[in-house]
């Protein structure tokens, strides 16, 4: 009996014909996909609030979390020195610089072809125990495409039929035309790369740490790496397109922990308008509640000081021209300089007065206290300019948005990077967006949406779109935030720290009760044996938190990364046998790392074990495979009833 196909989906057979051309390229295609749903499923590792370390998410990144220790010791136990070891890790972590160091001892030609070869198949050794749980395919397009070959041939060594000579040969042509360095180079990046399937990093990558432009361009070289948003990444994100809020916010940021290369040298953006502002307005203001959290050896402190503070007045001034045009968002309360007394520098919050530590605020106009001055409007309109004319930071910010999301769900695991907004009982809370109102995942897709609508703007997104930035970055209502309100203010102007206090969204105290995560599990559709997993909020260790909640559902991984928030951090490892989390410590340098050995050992605790190592087939991915399998088997069916026609193969 002839099958007949619908127009619509013959179609898309006709597309998956392109790369299929014939049934033998369909059969044999499904047979791979076939037995790659029995393969152990791939490590993902999960990190969060990396603010900006970029020298140690380097190395956690090249060290796989630790992983590639533990295998480089149960690999070559018997075999290798503990020096042998740290020396093989060193050309793993950091191959250039490791080079570099023993240059010396291999100036010798024979002793530098030895080294080359024993390092190359020490390294093809480790490849090959972790390409056993690859496809083949996906194991060679991580091969750089100009050394494709070399690679394949180091990669069979041990089982091609073959003289040992010939690979010998390999080695010395490398080392003679000057290209064995890079080979090694390459060969350590695919170790790692073949370590980790894929990196999520759950938000907030930049602020109080040294480099977010370096944080993003490492990231950026790394083979699958997905995000879901922070706050602190939509405060640049706006900043990109030009929003002179979230403009004032990074800078204010910036100032405050002194990392001003980010800004300078890594996207080319002058901060010479702010200085101008600061020497002419505040030119003999100590401003003392403004001094940066760290020292410079090349800033003048003071001006630094005076630069905050004016970035920061023009931000609460921009902050509250936005809550004045939004009146939806109900967040009148945070509209706080026309509560400013001027008879006793006082200030009126929720009916009680507070003396100002600091009342010299010469650009605020009582009888408009939101309007910039024409001195802060100059300076604004040069520094709007200097933002939307980096093409670096466009180039990254929008490499983040392609490749992020507002949650995402691996392997039964609910990632996303703050909280949903509920209220005491647990009771999603709903937010009017794009004029309808939405809660829980529905409000998480909505926000997606508006994030990604707009960066497809661009800078014509700046107004309505590019609001809800800043609303993400502060609102009460926004996963990505999670509090009641962001005491900017208070923080610098009030010495009573009760009117700091930042209270959280009931989430975070819910998230310890099993029920409760399992109807966040039904509402983003995971199954029963889900796991939560956010950042945003630090776990504070000294204080007697964990990571883990009580629920046994849920686990937050701000592990305080950063060296200002801690120096700390934590890695999330979905692995097929377990689900671990990483505690890491303080890295001290490339240097120590190499001349030392020193490294980021962590401390790995399990948080589930499962009773078989969990395959591919029981991943998102394997969900996805099967309906790979399933179109290419109606591709076959459509070509043997000759609905499409076959392609001849070529010889």
């Amino acid at each position: 009996m002839a099958i007949s196909f619908e127009i619509k989906e013959l179609i898309g057979l006709r597309e998956l014909a392109r790369s299929y051309p014939n049934a033998n390229y369909a059969l044999a295609e499904a047979s791979i996909l076939r037995a790659s749903l029995t393969l152990p499923k791939g490590t993902v590792h999960v990190i969060s609030d990396v603010h900006g370390e970029y020298k140690k998410l380097r190395h956690v990144i090249n060290n796989a979390s630790g992983s590639l220790r533990t295998l480089v010791e149960t690999l070559f136990a018997g075999r290798l020195s503990e020096d042998e070891q740290k020396e093989l890790l060193s050309v793993l972590y950091y191959p250039r610089e490791t080079f570099e160091h023993l240059r010396p001892q291999l100036a010798d030609d024979a002793h530098r072809r030895q080294w080359i070869g024993h390092t190359l198949r020490l390294q093809f050794e480790i490849i090959r125990e972790l390409a056993s749980n690859w496809r083949r395919a996906e194991v060679e397009k991580l091969f750089p495409p100009e050394e494709r070959e070399i690679f394949s041939e180091l990669l069979s060594e041990s089982v091609a039929y073959r003289l040992p000579q010939y690979v010998e040969a390999i080695i010395n042509a490398l080392d003679k035309y000057g290209s064995a360095v890079q080979t090694i180079r390459t060969a350590s990046r695919l170790v790692r790369n073949l370590s980790v399937k894929e990196l999520v990093v759950a938000g907030d990558l930049g602020d109080r740490g040294d480099r977010l432009d370096k944080v993003i361009d490492y990231l950026m070289r790394q083979p699958n790496v997905a995000f879901t948003w922070g706050n602190h990444d939509v405060s640049w994100m706006g900043a990109c397109l030009g929003h002179e809020a979230l403009i004032a916010t990074v800078l204010r940021i910036s100032l405050r922990y002194l990392r001003l290369f980010q800004l300078e040298e890594g996207y080319g953006i002058t901060l010479s308008p702010l200085e101008t502002l600061a020497r002419q307005i505040y030119a003999n203001d100590p401003a003392t509640q403004f001094r940066a959290k760290r020292s410079g050896m090349v800033h003048d402190d003071l001006l630094i000081a005076r630069m905050q503070k004016a970035v920061a007045v023009m931000q609460f001034k921009l902050e509250g021209q936005i809550i004045q045009r939004r009146p939806e968002w109900q967040m009148e309360h945070r509209t706080l300089l026309h509560h400013i007394n001027w008879n006793d520098n006082t200030i009126s919050l929720d009916g009680q007065n507070y003396p100002l530590r600091d009342s010299f605020l010469p650009t605020v106009d009582p009888s408009n206290p939101y309007e910039l001055s024409p001195e802060e409007n100059e300076c604004m309109s040069r520094l709007k300019e200097s933002f939307v004319s980096s093409t670096r930071l466009w180039q990254h910010l929008s490499y983040v948005v392609r490749h992020g999301a507002m949650w995402l769900q691996r392997d039964d695991t609910l990632i996303f990077h703050g909280c949903v907004p509920v209220d005491e009982r647990g009771e999603l809370l709903s937010l009017e967006v794009d004029g309808q109102p939405h809660a829980g995942r529905e409000l998480f897709d909505a926000l997606d949406s508006i994030v990604r609508r707009s960066f497809r703007k661009g800078f014509e997104s700046v107004g309505e779109d590019a609001d809800w930035l800043w609303y993400l970055w502060t609102g009460s209502l926004s996963p990505l935030f999670g509090k009641d309100r962001m005491t900017t203010f208070e923080a610098y102007f009030i010495e009573d720290k009760q009117t700091h206090k930042e209270t959280k969204n009931p989430y975070f105290a819910l998230i310890h009760d099993a029920d409760f995560c399992s109807r966040l599990f039904d509402e983003f559709g995971l199954g029963a044996d889900g796991l939560i997993v956010n950042g945003h909020v630090p776990v504070k260790i000294e204080k007697g938190e964990e990571p883990v909640k009580k629920s046994g559902k849920a686990v937050t991984i701000d592990g305080a990364f950063s060296e200002a928030y801690g120096d700390k951090g934590y890695t999330l490892i979905l692995a097929p046998e377990r689900i671990a989390i990483a505690e890491h410590h303080h890295f001290e340098s490339i240097t120590e790392a190499i001349n030392n050995g020193a490294d980021i050992v962590p401390q790995v605790s399990t948080i589930r074990d499962y009773d078989c190592p969990r395959l591919v087939s029981d991943t998102e991915d394997g969900e996805q495979i099967r309906c790979q399998i399933k179109a290419l088997e109606r591709l076959i069916l459509a070509f043997e009833e000759g609905a499409l026609i076959e392609m001849p193969d070529t010889i």
